[in-house]
């Protein structure tokens, strides 16, 4: 699994590393990198000789790194200027070098380039941008941003953006990620993210702030039939969903659930009809109570908020088993909440943003992470916090990103589709939070496939292209 590491961390394995190493090694790994990087992009769009580049450059060493990195592009032919954005002040031997290479300093760059190098603020930067700089990324027209390790304005650790922030194509970060790659709207400004390894590794925490799944996760953690597995050892889902007026959200809740590694899904609700037409396959009761045994149920969407959605969310959480709680559960939760007074068996929330408010009693704030971690202690759950980069959060503390969330998601629906996909992953006997974590990703990946060739998709796309996400992912890891 990948991570994301804190600022603080970072400067703590720098300061291990950097007295190993002769003066300026750190910072030369990191311009190679970025000059790679930068050639890579520019030679996609016409080559790098007589490109031209321009460099905003801070004084500091992420200046240093632009500035390098432009003397390098210089020596390759592309017409490099490098600008200070904070008075005169900038990276002296980073200057030095750009100019020896046939760059220039200056102060009026072109109104247009090729490349723009955000070099403005690295990982001691306070968010927000010098009021030379907002004006400079105003002006000048470029054919691609990069953004020097974070994109300069954002919050590192949180990836809130409270002010100006550059809007990165490409982000090329050294020595390991950061939380803004991949939390909150810094996530969203990041881009393209590349990774350049310059020795950082062993020094780092032995845990990151925020890990990241990858498909080899997924796959690890998946549970594949064996030869004498049936029905029943494959795992049993609970559907507590659907209703008269909303029978949709237990036709979806059913599809996540038949799409997972679970060999057997019992419904319990109003809906049964909705959900046999579609589904034959689904073995339907009138309740939570007759529905039998199960390994983990999901309740919620589509139930309504009623007295018998109440009775039917305390029978769910009343079984020792593993719980999904969805859309009217969350409300239900948040105006009873001793409904978890007590609970042993985990339980997953999935909330999107206003059913945070209702369970927390206030919005959550630009730390999504902080945000999630914060419920996920209060309520001693599993927080699922849904956004364009969802956020889980364990009860012990642990925080997870997903990578591969999709504006295709924003439809009605789709959190069904989730919330019986993760139910699925549970029933199999998966861990809590990797069940949580795995079914994000694979969710994402599913709207991905949905909506290749297409300007819409709908959540019913979505459930149809999860098991073809199902097999793609585990293909990826196990080719």
């Amino acid at each position: 699994m990948d991570g994301a590491w804190s600022a603080a961390a970072v400067r703590r394995a720098e300061s291990e590393l950097m007295p190993k190493l002769p003066p300026g090694t750190l910072m030369q790994r990191a311009a190679a990198g970025l000059a790679a990087a930068a050639a890579r992009l520019l030679t996609e769009r016409g080559g790098v000789y007589g490109a031209t580049v321009v460099v905003l450059a801070g004084p500091g060493d992420n200046g240093g790194d632009a500035l390098y990195a432009g003397a390098r592009l210089a020596r390759r032919g592309a017409r490099v200027h490098g600008v200070p954005v904070m008075g005169s002040r900038i990276h002296p031997p980073g200057a030095a070098a750009l100019t020896r290479a046939g760059g220039r300093v200056t102060a009026d760059p072109p109104d247009r380039c090729d490349l723009l190098l955000d070099g403005v603020l690295g990982i001691g930067g306070r968010p927000g941008l010098p009021d030379r700089a907002v004006e400079l990324l105003g002006r000048i027209r470029a054919g691609a941003t990069v953004a020097v390790d974070v994109p300069s304005g954002v919050e590192v650790d949180t990836g809130a953006v409270p002010g100006q922030a550059v809007d990165a194509d490409l982000t090329v970060t050294f020595g390991c990620r950061k939380p803004c790659h991949h939390l909150g709207s810094g996530a969203l400004r990041t881009g393209r993210l590349e990774f350049v390894d310059i020795g950082l590794g062993p020094y780092l925490d032995p845990q990151p702030v925020v890990a990241v799944a990858d498909a080899a996760d997924v796959a690890a953690w998946w549970h594949e039939p064996g030869p004498e597995d049936d029905k029943y050892t494959r795992g049993v889902v609970g559907v507590a969903a659907g209703s008269d007026r909303y029978p949709g959200a237990a036709v979806l809740a059913a599809t996540g659930a038949l799409a997972g590694p679970a060999g057997y899904v019992r419904y319990a609700g109003s809906a049964a009809d909705h959900v046999r037409r579609v589904h034959p396959e689904v073995v339907c009761t009138g309740s939570v109570e007759a529905a039998g045994r199960t390994q983990a149920w999901l309740a919620g969407p589509g139930i309504g908020t009623g007295e018998r959605a109440l009775d039917e969310l305390r029978t769910v959480l009343g079984r020792s088993v593993p719980a999904v709680l969805d859309a009217d559960a969350l409300t239900l939760v948040a105006e009873y909440p001793s409904l978890l007074a007590g609970r042993e068996a985990p339980v997953i929330l999935t909330p999107h943003d206003r059913e945070y408010e209702r369970l927390y009693g206030s919005p959550p704030s630009e730390d999504r992470a902080g945000a999630a971690a914060a419920l996920a202690k209060r309520l001693n759950c599993t927080v699922l916090l849904k956004g364009h980069h969802t956020v889980i959060a364990g009860g012990d503390g642990a925080v997870y990103a997903n990578p591969t969330g999709r504006p295709a998601l924003a439809t009605a629906g789709s959190g069904d589709v989730l919330s019986g996909f993760i139910t699925s992953l549970l029933a199999s006997g998966m861990d809590v939070a990797r069940a949580a974590v795995a079914a994000a990703y694979v969710h994402g990946e599913a709207a991905g496939l949905a909506a290749r060739g297409r300007r819409t998709v709908s959540a019913t796309d979505v459930g149809a292209a999860l098991p073809s996400a199902v097999g793609a992912v585990l293909s990826e890891a196990c080719p």
